[in-house]
């Protein structure tokens, strides 16, 4: 049904994915975003992936050849979105529990409702589906390509992204998969720490900035509540203290999160 079906939330609650994003490092900390990803299993996937593209960071970098920056995102979308689809495809769907993805300042959490079959771990991956029909439909169609080779995609990914490779908890009711992030945290405490030059709507417009990796002045001048002229006027001030850099020309203009160290 969750595969073909249509809205098969009407039948079952569980066919959901459920994305919070939280502002800090806890689940006790305030949520600033949400989403139910509802609709057949690739539908959420996609809604779930645009989610976590929203709400984690664009940082920007200096290759190593030349002048150039390169521009990506904290965590290698693709490990992510595997995460979630290995969490649909080989959950317990006996279990009440949906599929949960957390964004923290400092962590992604996947939580999958189900642990792995019997002599199955994340250091020996075999393959043995715990919804061998789904597993073979979503093979069938090129949702997954290969039996067996999510965690060692994920772990790949992560590497050659620089990342952390993804750490496991294991439980009798639930999986959960971490992605760590290469930014130092806590993010907001180090911007208390460094802005003491600012003004609290500078304070206020860089926080945001730091919350999805970039703003644009148009952003900045609905956070802040000002002009076309005192945002570009303050947006400048932050580029030259070090906080922001330009990117694009125009109306096209973002200003990046500068990180620690990309001088």
């Amino acid at each position: 049904m969750q595969i073909i079906g249509k809205k098969p939330q009407k039948f079952a609650l569980q066919y959901v994915v459920r994305g919070v994003k939280f502002k800090g490092i806890k689940i006790t900390d305030t949520v600033i975003d949400r989403i139910d990803c509802s609709g057949i299993l690739w539908e959420m996937v996609e809604q779930i992936e645009e989610f976590i593209r929203k709400n984690i960071r664009l940082l920007s970098f200096r290759t190593p050849e030349s002048f150039a920056r390169e521009d990506k995102f904290e965590y290698p979308i693709q490990a992510l979105r595997e995460a979630v689809i290995n969490a649909l495809i080989h959950r317990d769907y006996r279990e009440p529990a949906d599929v949960r993805v957390f964004i923290f300042d400092n962590s992604i959490k996947v939580v999958n409702p189900g642990g792995f079959p019997k002599d199955v771990t994340p250091e020996k991956p075999i393959h043995k589906p715990v919804n061998p029909t789904l597993c073979n439909l979503m093979y069938d169609v090129g949702f997954i390509e290969k039996y067996g080779s999510g965690i060692y995609m994920m772990k790949e990914l992560c590497k050659k992204w620089e990342n952390e490779e993804p750490r496991y908890e294991l439980h009798p009711l639930e999986t959960n998969i971490y992605f760590s992030s290469p930014v130092a945290e806590p993010t907001l405490v180090d911007i208390e720490d460094v802005t003491a030059k600012l003004n609290e709507r500078q304070k206020q417009g860089l926080e945001s900035a730091h919350r999805r990796g970039f703003i644009t002045r148009r952003d900045y001048m609905g956070i802040c509540k000002v002009s076309h002229t005192i945002a570009h006027k303050d947006l400048k001030k932050m580029v030259n203290m070090g906080f922001l850099t330009v990117r694009g020309k125009g109306r096209g203009v973002i200003y990046i999160v500068r990180v620690r160290g990309d001088d």
